[in-house]
């Protein structure tokens, strides 16, 4: 196996087989690490892949409307190419456990009538300790709102006891946690169907649970999908969906989808079932939440401390919540968080303890660099270290200020910039403090500086990488083309690295 970031596409005529996994997220765009491996498989000057036998995994969220879009087009440009599909494209939804069981197994099957050295007999394994299928119940130790009082955002520090459970994690790392719906809510969905609350319903990973706790512990209530609200519609006479469904618009399932959840539909919109099995089997799992993890643990033995933004909101009449965050703020340790810890080997500080660092993390994209800089004290590391950190007010938004404020006392930050968007007239983002020290940005870059970014992918991540771009341009004399080249080599060479959500 091998990361897409590290695979020379001009390789593609010697490969015999050729297994793709890829993600999507975005607007249809592919994971940071195939982002060099997309443009090279579709430039012109692309090889031919004739003779080449291959099969693509796409993972997605069918919530969004370009559901697993970069491995379709990988799959129809190897095509294009000359290569020969021996399985067809699988598509994983958030529940992927059996749509990957049905591509492996289809592939073995295919393997062992065309058998080859490079595909040896699967050796069994048996899953031990804690980890995804099998979550520690943690403690919650601390729990605290970072922002001041007046903020608009709640922004929680909350330190979690993983005393006993045996695992271990790295900086960079995520920390995954099995959420549980909000019970009044479940509560108001039930009592809108004719199903009682302790009628046995099947659950996704296999056996029955009470219809109540069903939605509480393993379905997804909270976000529609356009498989659910079309099966949705053919057992409901609500001409609102039948509209939708029949015009297929993007935008309408958008609009539509926005604030809304599977409350929604069971009061606005009552659909007839046979019974509750069939309702939740209309439901997708209830998928664990990944959180950046927010301190070193050489220095929280024991603990993993998380940077949680608490989502609250109103919509169609409603109060809202975000799932695992609320869960979390309001957690009181009756029933104790499930966690795993998600290892990320493409988010870690440099090997080198010398090596200068550049940290863009606005808002919760604070979390993971309050690791890299309690690690990098820890360690008594001398290389240069340099922060960029934004959020709406000084006053009432500047996350961790105290730690900040001190290790820029102390020297172990060696560049502080700050970025308070509304304390002004004019909104000033973290990608605006970039331009502005854009020349000692690139002597930092050409030094050897590893550039780091965490936090919103849709907008701030694509801007602070324009601003990057740009000042490679500007201030390394370079055209666009250029550019753009130093930049993938910033990313081959593990110096440039994004953990965006």
């Amino acid at each position: 196996a091998i990361e897409m970031i590290d695979y020379d596409v001009s390789k593609l005529p010697e490969e015999q087989n050729l297994l793709i996994v890829t993600s999507t997220y975005g607007d249809g765009e592919p994971p940071d690490n195939a982002v060099d491996f997309m443009e090279s498989l579709f430039s012109e000057t692309a090889p031919r892949a004739d003779g080449v036998k291959f099969s693509v995994l796409a993972l997605g969220d069918s919530q969004y409307p370009d559901f697993c879009q970069a491995g379709k087009d990988i799959d129809s440009r190897l095509e294009e190419l000359g290569a020969e599909r021996i399985y067809d494209r699988v598509e994983c939804d958030v529940d992927f456990e059996e749509p990957f069981k049905v591509w492996k197994t289809g592939l073995l099957d295919f393997f062992v009538e065309n058998p080859t050295e490079a595909f040896p007999p699967e050796k069994s394994s048996k899953i031990q300790g804690y980890g995804p299928e099998n979550p520690f119940p943690a403690k919650i130790l601390n729990n605290l709102n970072l922002n001041g009082v007046g903020s608009v955002k709640s922004t929680h520090h909350i330190e979690v006891s993983i005393a006993g459970s045996g695992l271990k994690y790295e900086i960079g790392d995520a920390l995954g946690i099995h959420p549980l719906n909000d019970c009044r809510v479940v509560d108001e969905i039930i009592d809108a169907t004719p199903f009682a609350p302790e009628t046995l319903v099947p659950i996704p990973n296999g056996g029955v649970a009470f219809l109540r706790d069903a939605l509480v512990e393993h379905y997804d209530i909270q976000t529609l999908n356009r498989n659910l609200v079309t099966a949705w519609q053919e057992r409901s006479d609500s001409q609102q969906l039948r509209s939708i469904v029949e015009e297929d618009r993007k935008e309408k399932w958008q609009e539509f989808f926005w604030g809304r959840g599977v409350i929604d539909l069971v009061v606005d919109h009552p659909a007839r079932f046979m019974d509750a099995a069939e309702f939740v089997r209309l439901l997708k799992r209830l998928q664990p939440r990944q959180y950046s993890i927010s301190s070193s643990p050489r220095v929280h033995p024991d603990e993993v401390h998380l940077t949680v933004s608490v989502v609250r909101y109103q919509s169609h009449g409603r109060m809202r919540g975000g799932v695992c965050s609320t869960y979390l703020a309001d957690q009181s340790n009756d029933v104790p968080p499930k966690v795993f810890v998600q290892v990320n080997k493409g988010f870690r500080p440099p090997e080198d303890d010398d090596a200068p660092m550049i940290m863009v993390g606005p808002g919760t994209g604070i979390a993971p660099f309050r690791a890299f800089l309690e690690e990098r004290e820890f360690r008594k590391g001398k290389g240069k270290n340099w922060l960029f950190f934004g959020n709406p007010h000084r006053t009432t938004d500047y996350l961790y200020e105290e730690a900040i404020e001190g290790w820029k006392r102390g020297g172990l930050l060696t560049k502080l910039d700050l970025a308070f968007s509304r304390d002004q007239e004019e909104k000033i983002y973290v990608q605006h403090r970039m331009l502005e020290n854009g020349a000692e940005l690139w002597r930092w870059l050409e030094d050897g500086a590893y550039f780091y970014v965490c936090g919103d992918a849709s907008r701030m991540a694509k801007d602070v990488e324009k601003a990057l771009l740009e000042i490679v341009r500007v201030h390394g004399g370079k055209d666009e083309n250029e550019a753009s080249d130093y930049v993938k080599t910033l990313r081959k060479q593990k110096r440039y690295a994004r953990d965006v959500y």
